[in-house]
């Protein structure tokens, strides 16, 4: 199963690609990784979705334990390949050991997540409205309903997460426990590593006896191959993690369609950071500390990076400002995960470098290749509010202090933030108080308000929320990370007036499954 072929898997099949070919590149060399992978054919793409479309009646229908089975088997077989599947990504991105041997963990634990939601069963949110035939004057039907998976799936693989958000990061796995089959777009970041999982799933499917187009993986260096699959009349649904500029190009395709489809694309996010003047008073420089580690944590490449930060100006902030300039003036190296992004960042640099609203206080020593220093920028509010640069994502280890002289200056900025994936408050339980009406207001701006601590660092669990309003995410009512992300891949489907033995077992009557459900407007397993 540790064989790299450099080929896209159709079901249980190996793609013949195309001569036109691309390889794995390690970022911290610049050195070409074999073999070549080639793209796949128009006629891959389309057999790809041919084999899903056949496989999702059976699919759909599979029962909780046996979808759960299928979930165990591809977590177990990923931790048997953990050694050589750590050292292709290892080579392929950068990243430290023992980062993506947490990313492993992540990625195999949300699979058992999925898999004992899915065997309990009670996710389907039956509703149970039973019939009343002396109701007058009209007789009151039996109405029961459920969530239903909606039909095949693409899932892009992000460049910044080569297992945890790829081939079967939370998107796959919150699609199968939906009953969707799938199809990744691989990312050219990672191939290697994309193929050594994909296979590791492909063998789960046969091993389970499932239909093959439960899932591909296709390879592809450009867009094509991509805008391919979502314009696929048997895809009905697409997960994303990437840019802002990728994740709207796709949702254009999408809604071009003669059926439009949903694009569950989670996009950029700046992340503010409010520290309060009680938490700036008392460990204003344990803050800074954190802070640093945060923003430039894998580089500054998460989705959760803080790149704006805002505090009151005056004598507490002095050491705050100190601490934090000289943790940033370290001569650190970070090598970004391949020559796009370090381009990208570079550029952004430059760009922010020539904004007379802001300025470049510490960098640390430029670098060579794709390795970049830290950068530090600092304004005040005035300026900040004056100049939407200033709010944009920078992709790397960068961040922006932003000073304010009255507390109306936070929640007007705080009134004017896009969407975000998380905000950040630091602060003591008076500073709740006395901010209170800045909490309100960042409930409305992002899916995640963290307190005390810093945002980097998901929680895989049932409660988390990874999403926000636009631009953060497509739908805000979203969620990629924690079982909420399966509800993205279903819709709900009513039964009325069927006989009991005609219905899904989670509508019938006597629970067979012993669910939670909703029987007349009370929530029990009757």
């Amino acid at each position: 199963m540790t064989k790299i072929s450099g080929k896209s898997l159709i079901g249980f099949r190996e793609g013949a690609g195309t001569a036109a070919g691309f390889h794995g590149v390690n970022p911290a060399t610049g050195q070409k990784l074999e073999p070549p992978f080639v793209s796949a054919t128009s006629e891959e793409v389309e057999l790809a979705a041919r084999l899903a479309g056949e496989a999702f009646p059976v699919f759909s229908r599979l029962a909780g334990r046996e979808k759960a089975k299928f979930l165990r088997t591809i977590a177990a077989k990923i931790e048997a390949i953990a050694e050589p599947l750590i050292e292709r990504a290892e080579q392929e991105t950068a990243l430290p050991k023992a980062r993506l041997q947490g990313e492993t963990a992540r990625t195999c634990g949300q699979l058992r997540l999925f898999a004992q939601l899915v065997e309990e069963g009670s996710w389907v949110n039956a509703r149970i409205d039973t019939a009343d035939p002396e109701r007058k004057p009209l007789p009151k039907p039996d109405v029961r309903s459920l969530l239903r998976p909606l039909g095949p799936v693409v899932v892009f693989g992000a460049s910044n997460f080569p297992l945890a958000f790829s081939v079967a990061g939370g998107d796959t796995a919150s699609a199968f426990a939906a009953g969707s089959p799938v199809i990744v777009k691989a990312h050219h970041s990672h191939p290697g590593t994309s193929e050594l999982v994909g296979r590791a799933v492909q063998e789960s499917v046969r091993e389970c006896g499932l239909p093959e187009g439960v899932f591909s993986m296709l390879f592809g260096s450009g867009t094509q191959v991509g805008v391919a699959l979502v314009k696929h009349p048997v895809v009905k649904a697409v997960g994303f993690t990437g840019s802002r500029t990728g994740g709207k190009a796709l949702m254009a395709v999408a809604a071009a369609r003669p059926e439009p489809i949903p694009v569950y694309a989670e996009m950029s996010s700046t992340n503010p950071v409010f520290i309060l003047p009680g938490a700036l008073r008392e460990r204003g420089e344990q803050i800074a500390t954190g802070l640093h580690g945060s923003f430039t944590l894998g580089a500054g490449q998460f989705c959760t990076k803080p790149g704006m930060v805002f505090f009151a100006q005056g004598g507490e902030a002095e050491a705050f400002k100190s601490k934090l300039r000289q943790a940033v003036s370290q001569p650190q190296s970070f090598t970004l995960l391949n020559s796009g992004i370090t381009s990208a960042y570079r550029e952004s640099l430059g760009k922010r470098k020539q904004n007379a609203s802001s300025k470049l206080t510490v960098e640390a020593p430029p670098k060579e290749g794709l390795a970049v220093g830290a950068a530090l920028f600092e304004t005040d509010a005035e300026a900040f509010l004056k100049e939407p640069e200033l709010a944009e994502e920078i992709f790397g280890p960068s961040t922006i202090l932003v000073e304010h002289s009255q507390r109306a200056q936070v929640l007007e900025i705080a009134r004017g933030l896009e969407g975000h994936l998380t905000a950040t408050v630091h602060g003591t339980e008076q500073d709740l108080r006395d901010f209170a009406d800045l909490i309100a207001i960042l409930e409305t701006k992002v899916g995640r308000i963290v307190f005390n601590a810093f945002p980097t660092g998901v929680e895989v669990c049932h409660a988390m929320v990874h999403g926000g309003p636009f631009p953060s995410t497509s739908d805000g009512r979203s969620t990629s990370v924690g079982t909420q992300a399966i509800f993205r891949f279903v819709r709900p489907v009513c039964f009325q007036g069927f006989p009991t033995s005609a219905l899904p077992a989670e509508l019938q009557d006597g629970n067979p499954l012993g669910i939670w459900r909703l029987v007349n407007g009370e929530l029990g397993k009757k």
